[in-house]
């Protein structure tokens, strides 16, 4: 089964008319992207959008084969013009099943938003699922959201505005390692250039220009999701949030706070709050700075936020704060802790994210423990660093990679 992305962009397009935002000004070219419209084989048109004939002609294709055009989600604005020739366009019900002449099969797919999602099955069987703008699979338990298949061999989907649609799909085994995960309906709020193409991989997505064809079920190179990441970045720098955002498109994380509920400081509580109220429903929180059994075990993703409290609490353990205790024994006792969590990362076959403080480019500690904590830190991240295929560096919200 072949499909051809006539477009990619968000129902109104990238760039906007007359916006002046970053996205917006660096969308020329190659990187604009006109409103997403699918076609399948030549015989098959999902939303129908202005200069559709035009963008297929560009691609190499006609729609003067299209046997039939479903539409996914209401279209704001002036109505479009069907080209000569066309059918009506019209939408299939939710749960029921339209078979076209050409053996390809659709079923329509409900959301949790306006619109419709559309399963097509080719005539050898390969499975593509398309789910339009802002919307996300209603209903989709783990052991039925897929009735029995296998995963799909390609999902087209808005995995930027829509990540938890992606996670949803995954826990039911819709997604799988070899699915192709094409992401669409991009628009102005999406980060320009590299950065989309790194977030996007995160997640095990990925982007293609206006006018890609793609065959269903080819595709090999999946982009490989990498099982270990480092962010590092200063206070407020959004290391936490960049970590979370890599891990949102993925169901049952295990989100290890290492910093605890210190009663009585309310500005702290405040501070988790404002986490707890931002991640996902579906993840669970455990309060704990035991890290080394959690890397061991089997089981979800794990977000550790952050190891900078982890050494803190290490510290305290070992007494390292005491010049006395440091120098008999509580040196070696910390790089040993050190050492083994590294060794747990480096042993581990969870997915791990990550999050410390880099504080060694600030103002030199006044105190003698000040200035052990901040050595110590440093070494803790070279050491957890190493054992990552991913480590990124957090500054005033932009992730710079240093590995991977």
């Amino acid at each position: 089964m072949e499909l051809t992305l006539l477009g990619t962009g968000a129902p109104e397009g990238l760039p906007l008319a007359g916006c002046p935002c970053a996205a917006c000004a660096t969308a020329l070219g190659g990187a604009a992207r006109a409103a997403t419209a699918l076609l399948v084989d030549g015989v098959l048109l999902l939303d129908l959008t202005p200069g559709a004939a035009f963008a297929a002609a560009r691609a190499g294709h006609s729609l003067g084969g299209v046997r039939q055009v479903l539409l996914s989600h209401p279209h704001d604005g002036p109505a479009v013009d069907v080209p000569a020739g066309l059918p009506q366009p019209g939408r299939v019900a939710d749960g029921r099943e339209l078979a076209l002449l050409t053996g390809h099969r659709v079923r329509a797919v409900a959301l949790d938003a306006p619109g419709t999602g559309y399963e097509v099955t080719g005539p050898d069987g390969e499975r593509l699922l398309y789910l339009p703008p802002g919307g996300a699979p209603a209903g989709i338990t783990e052991g039925n959201g897929n009735a029995g298949h296998p995963p799909y061999e390609m999902v087209v989907a808005d995995v930027v505005g829509r990540p938890d649609g992606l996670a949803r799909l995954r826990a039911a085994g819709a997604v799988g390692p070899t699915t192709d995960v094409v992401a669409v309906h991009i628009g102005h709020e999406a980060p320009p250039g590299p950065e989309l193409r790194r977030r996007l991989a995160a997640t095990g997505a990925r982007a293609v220009p206006d006018g890609t064809t793609l065959v269903v079920g080819a595709y090999e190179d999946v982009p490989d999701v990498p099982r270990r990441t480092l962010v590092l970045g200063g206070a407020r720098s959004g290391k936490s949030v960049e970590a979370e955002r890599r891990l949102d498109a993925f169901p049952d994380v295990l989100y290890v706070a290492t910093g605890g509920t210190r009663n009585g400081d309310t500005e702290w509580a405040q501070r988790v709050s404002l986490h707890r109220e931002r991640r996902p429903g579906s993840w669970r929180t455990a309060e704990t700075c035991d890290l080394v059994p959690l890397l061991a075990d089997d089981g979800p993703a794990l977000l550790i936020d952050c190891l900078s409290l982890w050494l803190t609490h290490v510290m305290d353990e070992v007494r390292a704060w005491d010049d006395a205790e440091w120098a008999g024994g509580g040196e070696r006792a910390l790089r040993a802790r050190v050492a083994e969590l590294a060794a747990a990362v480096r042993a581990t076959r969870r997915t791990v994210v990550a999050v410390s403080n880099e504080v060694g480019s600030g103002i030199v500690p006044a105190t003698a423990s000040g200035r052990r904590y901040r050595d110590e830190l440093g070494r803790l991240n070279a050491a957890f660093a190493a054992e990552c295929e991913h480590v990124l560096l957090v500054v005033a919200g932009q992730a710079l990679p240093l590995r991977g």
